[in-house]
């Protein structure tokens, strides 16, 4: 151990014999604790994004007391201090645009109060990335609780994936398709428990990254929320975090560069979201590891498909625990990773994945033999995305991969919903739909409109894809061949902002361009005509984010809470 009692962080509060401390000690006997109860013992937070209004994480009131007791049983002081719940579900105008607020909570709250360690409850898509950069901020030995993916849908003997069979099912009723009544039995059957969505979306994605980047107690990322195994880890993550006070491991202590390129490969290994790169360039700029697009594009280029999942392959979450997990895919991917990346129990990855093992080889493949080719994901440049756009190549069409096609553009997302399914409206299999402002700013934050409709006309004729652009992210859920997150943003004058309808657009994903056929002497007297939007937002925590939000390739985190200048521990008085 490296630390003693008085050598605690808490023991500022709680040791010295003094006024402020004296009301420190009695206001929390007044809570009915004993001083031996906390005397001398690491007090950890235990930071839950419980509500009533976030599914994904329904079971976390019986989870926060498991995480008590292993905290207890440690010799540790817990304590459970609520944080902003980010529900997918329900935030608009897009909870992207709160996970910023979520990271500062996390790193306010733990830096403002007498906490030597935290456990963090997360799971649902932005949660996850906003507690890791809330933590990594503060750094205090930290652990990671993941929420755990829900139980498989079911209707009338269908296997039913969250968001991906919702895609496909609504084309199917726009289409006319599908009647009613089978699709209000979709609505039954398709979350059946808690949890965080069981296809490999965002969510999962992200609580598989948490695990790669060493936060988590081995194979945790991929138990379903209502196994009893879920109970147990919990448990142990309290454990954990009492001893590693005690060893003063914190997350400096074990993430670096190394720990951000086996996510990487991870992600594009499971076929993961498209969101995981805004994420992971967010989480990078708060460890002080330079990240950017071309990494993510290097390591695809070597990393096959290994997970055989939906949306990219046809099995779920649920399918991946009982085939091996995260520990048996990490296990066959071994040789793609650097095996000496440090995690949260004082050991390396390697000593993490050593025993583990497949069970079922048609959902975790290998190597050898993986599920796809290299590269899921893409990154693309060109005069349309001068700073980079991403491509999901294992969710997209692979003969629209290379394409050209006439624009066929929607200003807003209040324009696609108005038009996209006019009779009039002049489209054909062969255009390209483009979506602007719907950027970081331009969404506001950034939502999830990438997966554009496919015209009802068309859906009639049989149409299931087509080439679609824009500065939007999409759900891990969703598929198609989507060009997303172009940067810089319509918004803010990118070039996307510049496309008229008719304009031919050539998408190479072989050679990672993205091109508006035009001249560079009509790009420039566009950009001259061009004129920014009127503000939408002068005050609260919209204007903050409009003021601070970086671009997409950045990690739309806000410029200020980028790794930088240390800030000081709080003056207590």
């Amino acid at each position: 151990m490296k630390k003693r009692p008085e050598d605690l962080r808490s023991f500022r509060w709680f040791g010295p014999d003094d006024l402020r401390s004296f009301g420190h000690r009695s206001r929390t006997k007044q809570m009915g604790y004993g001083h031996e109860e906390y005397a001398g013992k690491p007090v950890i937070a235990i930071l839950n994004t419980w509500s009533d209004l976030n599914p994904c994480h329904s079971h976390f009131k019986q989870r926060v007391e498991e995480v008590k007791r292993g905290v207890w049983q440690a010799g540790g002081f817990p304590v459970e201090l609520p944080v902003l719940s980010v529900t997918e579900t329900f935030m608009k105008p897009s909870p992207m645009m709160y996970r910023n607020l979520l990271a500062m909570e996390v790193e306010e709250v733990l830096r403002s109060q007498p906490a030597d360690g935290v456990v963090m409850m997360g799971g649902c898509d932005k949660t996850t990335p906003g507690l890791l950069m809330g933590a990594i901020s503060v750094d205090l030995p930290a652990i990671y609780l993941p929420a755990g993916p829900m139980l498989r849908g079911n209707w009338q003997g269908n296997t039913l994936g969250s968001g991906s069979d919702s895609w496909k099912y609504w084309a199917e009723r726009c289409a006319g398709n599908l009647p009613q009544k089978d699709w209000f039995a979709i609505e039954d059957g398709i979350a059946r428990s808690p949890g965080h969505c069981m296809t490999m979306g965002t969510a999962s994605t992200m609580t598989a990254i948490a695990e790669v980047l060493g936060f988590s107690i081995p194979g945790a990322s991929s138990i379903p929320a209502v196994d009893a195994n879920h109970s147990r880890m919990a448990t142990r993550c309290g454990q954990r975090v009492v001893e590693m006070v005690w060893e003063d491991l914190k997350p400096s202590g074990f993430l670096t560069r190394a720990s951000f390129e086996n996510a990487i490969t991870a992600d594009i290994a499971l076929g993961g979201s498209t969101n995981a790169i805004v994420h992971l360039l967010a989480i990078a700029g708060r460890a002080e590891v330079d990240l950017d697009l071309d990494d993510f594009d290097t390591i695809a280029r070597k990393t096959p498909l290994v997970a055989n999942l939906r949306p990219s392959g046809d099995f779920l979450m649920e399918d991946f625990f009982y085939a091996g997990g995260i520990l048996g895919f990490l296990h066959e991917i071994a040789p793609l990773l650097h095996l000496n990346a440090g995690t949260v129990m004082g050991t390396t990855i390697r000593e993490h994945i050593e025993d583990g093992k497949v069970n079922n080889p048609k959902v975790i493949g290998s190597l050898e033999k993986p599920v796809g080719a290299t590269g899921s994901t893409a990154v693309v440049y060109g005069n349309l995305a001068p700073d980079g756009a991403i491509i999901k190549t294992s969710a997209a069409s692979e003969h629209l991969l290379s394409h050209t096609g006439r624009a066929v553009v929607f200003e807003d997302y209040p324009d696609l919903k108005a038009r996209i399914n006019a009779p009039d409206l002049d489209v054909k299999e062969s255009d390209v739909l483009v979506l602007k402002n719907a950027g970081p700013k331009g969404g506001p934050g950034m939502p999830e409109w990438g997966m554009l409709p496919i015209p009802n006309k068309l859906l009639e004729q049989g149409v299931r894809d087509m080439v679609r652009l824009s500065d939007a992210r999409m759900s891990g859920t969703s598929y198609g061949t989507c060009v997303l997150h172009i940067a810089p943003e319509s918004y803010v004058g990118g070039p996307l902002a510049l496309v008229q309808n008719g304009d031919m657009i050539t998408l190479d994903v072989e050679s990672r361009t993205l091109r508006l056929e035009i001249s560079d002497q009509e790009m420039e007297t566009r950009k001259a005509q061009w004129s920014a939007p009127k503000p939408v937002y002068g005050r609260g925590f919209s204007a903050l984010y409009m003021a601070q939000v970086t671009q997409a390739n950045k990690g739309c985190d806000f410029e200020v809470l980028h790794a930088g200048a240390d800030t000081p521990e709080p003056a207590i008085y």
